[in-house]
């Protein structure tokens, strides 16, 4: 082969080499490993992943065991190079994130699950909710809920938040998704106003609601829930009336939404993305050898390119493309660029 032939043949070969999920309008390109850490510190798992308003994206990791450094926080530029971290005191815990543009400023809504601390178990000490700036000012904290109905107010009830939302007039919905399984509403000032949910595998009961958003695109917003353990989707009035299900997931973890399309991750080994009626469009990277959960133990050399071990938190950037965080003991962070 002369040296004409082989540069004539090296755009093939990249071409070939390149790893795409879907179809259609929703091809990606799969960049597994984005985002460059800085020395000293390593992924723990990662759960939780927004973009800000600049085009950083942050994500909230629970810090390896063997990590020099402890920073649960880690902020990164659009080319993956890391800004800054912070958040020691949240390793072990740090799960869900939410951002929301408020006036002028963006705050970042950060859930702690209480795990992880020494002593193992949870702690109701540091499961909450955090508001606060994109620095990691604190603004706001909501903690265990003593005022609603379905916990013990000396604080002894099961608490141990996920994620949350936020509605159109500020209002907080906080899933207890690892504690007594209810959603726990608050206004905007953090003031509790009402409980719904709860254990059970019936229309309105939850079995582990994971995830939460609060759907726009419909006449009347209501609470979309990602009701994992029941393998299922619920509905409910902002006032917490249950009014539907939603099917097609496959153990839901949370939701992110742009321009009418909604991507869920699903911890069993898939990205899932969903139209305005949540019908299913399409599963993205799905494994379907079935041993995910052991997967998520090994090194990251054992996973299997273009495809998804256990998909735990994702969001879509400016441009569409999509940022998947996944639950696995070495932590993994993988973009979908929109091709």
């Amino acid at each position: 082969m002369t040296r004409r032939t082989l540069l004539a043949a090296a755009p093939a070969i990249l071409r070939a080499k390149t790893l795409t999920v879907g179809a259609g309008e929703h091809t990606y390109e799969v960049i597994h490993d984005w985002g460059t850490l800085p020395a000293g510190l390593r992924w723990g798992n990662t759960h939780g992943a927004v973009e800000d308003s600049e085009g950083r994206l942050y994500i909230a990791h629970t810090v390896h065991a063997s990590s020099e450094h402890r920073e649960a926080l880690v902020v990164f530029d659009s080319k993956g190079r890391y800004i800054r971290g912070w958040g020691e005191q949240f390793q072990g815990g740090a799960h869900g994130l939410h951002l929301r543009k408020e006036g002028r400023e963006e705050f970042l809504y950060f859930v702690d699950t209480g795990k992880g601390r020494p002593g193992g178990g949870i702690s109701a000490r540091h499961a909450c909710l955090i508001k606060m700036t994109l620095k990691g000012e604190e603004v706001l904290r909501i903690g265990y809920p003593k005022e609603a109905p379905g916990y013990k107010a000396d604080g002894s009830s099961k608490f141990s938040p996920t994620n949350v939302a936020i509605a159109p007039n500020g209002d907080i919905y906080l899933a207890d998704g690892y504690g007594s399984y209810y959603i726990n509403q608050y206004d905007a000032r953090g003031r509790f106003i009402r409980s719904f949910g709860g254990s059970g595998n019936g229309a309105g009961q939850l079995a582990c609601p994971h995830g939460l958003m609060v759907d726009v695109r419909a006449a009347e917003p209501y609470l979309l829930v990602a009701d994992r353990t029941n393998n299922r989707l619920q509905r409910f009035t902002l006032d917490g009336r249950h009014i539907g299900f939603g099917d097609g997931v496959h153990m839901p973890c949370h939701f992110h939404e742009r321009n009418g399309v909604t991507v869920v991750p699903d911890l069993a080994a898939r990205l899932t993305l969903l139209d305005r009626e949540n019908r299913v469009i399409a599963h993205l990277g799905e494994d379907t050898a079935g041993d995910w959960q052991e997967l998520r133990k090994k090194p990251r050399g054992e996973f299997r390119p273009g495809k998804f071990v256990s998909p735990h938190g994702a969001c879509f950037d400016h441009a569409g493309n999509i940022f998947v965080t996944e639950w696995v003991e070495v932590g993994r962070v993988t973009k979908l660029r929109r091709v």
